[in-house]
């Protein structure tokens, strides 16, 4: 199999899986957020930063900027822009708005992987403000697809702490 081929599979099911797990939640679920602890995302904050988590870092490494601090300092950002604390994260307005919103992040990382030869996913090697290491362009990009799923589990576990009746089924069902 070949990086495009594996890369597509991945964010394909990653993102159907994201998208019915969050068609089964209510309006009335965006505050939620676990009670015990600190820094928790709220359920909102939780839907926003998955609608980020993967298309806009696939296309900026794709586009050449691997969110290096050259990159963070052209953008005026700094890395706690990159990392607020939960209080501080973005939300969604709504469900549907999540869902729109994680259909275009979809749409962004699908465009641009098919924009990518395929030989740019093996040979070129970047680095990201995570890992210094540099490591093949199609790797990072299979790191934003698990970046999306781990807050997809994420989601999960909330909504069994919620008491939604998921399973692992949910968890990775792709069709409805």
């Amino acid at each position: 199999m070949k990086w495009k081929q594996l890369i597509e599979h991945e964010l394909d099911e990653t993102y159907r899986s994201s998208n019915n797990l969050i068609q089964l939640l209510h309006e009335s679920d965006l505050d939620w957020k676990p009670s015990s602890g600190s820094n928790w995302m709220d359920v909102a904050q939780l839907l926003m930063h998955m609608t980020t988590a993967c298309g806009v870092p696939v296309a900026e490494f794709v586009n050449g900027c691997d969110g290096s601090p050259e990159d963070l300092a052209a953008n005026q950002l700094t890395l706690e822009d990159m990392l607020p604390p939960a209080d501080h994260m973005p939300r969604v307005l709504s469900i549907p708005d999540a869902l729109e919103l994680l259909e275009k992040d979809r749409l962004m990382a699908m465009t641009a992987l098919k924009s990518c030869p395929e030989e740019n996913l093996e040979k070129n090697a970047i680095t990201t403000l995570w890992d210094n290491t540099p490591r093949p362009l199609g790797y990072r990009i299979l790191q934003m697809a698990g970046h999306l799923s781990q807050h997809k589990t994420q989601l999960f576990y909330y909504m069994k702490l919620m008491g939604y009746p998921v399973n692992t089924r949910s968890l990775y069902l792709t069709s409805p």
